[in-house]
């Protein structure tokens, strides 16, 4: 019986073997999604003249792709020299922003503005910072056609003088030095035009003060080196702050990086003052230029240093409205550019 179970056995595990594994199903193949591809009209501002039809644009595109495809057709107007909008009122469209984000249909049209010939904000800051630094150079060697003939490369005898002429060379090398090497400018270009308003007001201000500060009949300060001594210390100390502050502003994004964050104060001491503004490089800026004016007592110093607030002020506020627009956190207890007063 037991020779009989084991050959029955046996026989039922080969027809076991013996019969097929089934094969396994297929997986359902996963549906590909559809892209909707946008149609892009690029339209003159002015004359509403159909310039571009874009066919089948990615809705992933950004404004700065339209561009870069509308710069294609258009050699001439590169990336940089054109605004779109969506409406001819509208405010111009950020490079960043993305075509499927936008308010229109699979059909869009853009209002085409040409902003003219660019430079790069580099460039423009370089070339704010040069002039100054050469012009007041000129005055201070007391070059021919300045003054009169027999002043011709003459030095002054006051000390003050000398004082004044390293204090202004050193901060304008110092800003050509932060414009090559610290600051990191979120702003691309400005336009061609804007250069000569800009270096006109620093080219004529820093002629204006050399000037006076280097004439043959210029008078020291009216309590002579108590006074110097304090304008200079001034001067100094706001120069090493608001590099400071400079360099915690670089460090608070990456290169290329458009992320915005809160700027705090770091263990640097001089940047403690950011618990009280919200734009302490202004508020340094305009220490330097007062205690350029103590230390010199020019009236020309004294009205570019009146005139530089104010345009800072305006700067610093807007800057300040921006902070509070984008932060739901901001600092309540910081102002624009002076603490507790503006």
């Amino acid at each position: 019986m037991d020779v009989l179970a084991l050959e029955a056995k046996s026989q039922n595990g080969a027809e076991a073997e013996k019969k097929p594994t089934p094969k396994p199903k297929p997986k359902p193949q996963k549906k590909t999604k559809r892209i909707v591809y946008f149609e892009v009209e690029i339209v003159d501002l002015k004359t509403k003249e159909k310039l571009l039809l874009l066919d089948k644009v990615e809705p992933t595109a950004t404004v700065l792709d339209i561009k870069a495809l509308f710069h294609k057709s258009y050699p001439k107007w590169y990336p940089a020299r054109q605004s779109l909008h969506l409406d001819p009122k509208a405010k111009s469209l950020r490079d960043e922003e993305v075509l499927q984000t936008l308010p229109v249909g699979t059909t869009a049209s853009f209002y085409f503005s040409d902003l003219g010939p660019q430079l790069t904000w580099g460039t423009v800051f370089l070339a704010e910072c040069v002039g100054p630094l050469i012009l007041y150079l000129m005055f201070y060697f007391r070059l021919p056609f300045i003054y009169s003939p027999k002043y011709d490369f003459t030095t002054s005898k006051h000390w003050v003088v000398h004082l004044a002429c390293m204090c202004h060379s050193f901060h304008y090398i110092k800003r050509i030095l932060e414009t090559l090497f610290v600051h990191r400018i979120s702003h691309g270009t400005m336009p061609l035009r804007n250069i000569f308003k800009n270096c006109g007001y620093y080219w004529c201000s820093a002629a204006w003060m050399a000037y006076y500060i280097n004439h043959p009949l210029y008078t020291p300060p009216y309590y002579g080196l108590q006074q110097v001594n304090t304008g200079l210390y001034i001067f100094l100390f706001c120069q090493v702050g608001n590099f400071s502050i400079h360099i915690a502003l670089r460090n608070l994004k990456s290169q290329g990086s458009k992320v915005k964050k809160i700027p705090y104060p770091t263990k640097n001491p001089f940047t403690w003052i950011f618990w009280l503004v919200s734009c302490p490089n202004y508020t340094y800026e305009l220490g330097s230029w007062i205690g350029f004016t103590v230390m010199t007592q020019c009236v020309p110093v004294a009205f570019f240093t009146f005139v530089a607030f104010v345009q800072m002020t305006v700067w610093a506020k807007g800057k300040h409205r921006s902070y509070l627009k984008e932060f739901r956190d901001y600092p309540t207890l910081r102002s624009s550019i002076l603490p507790f007063i503006l």
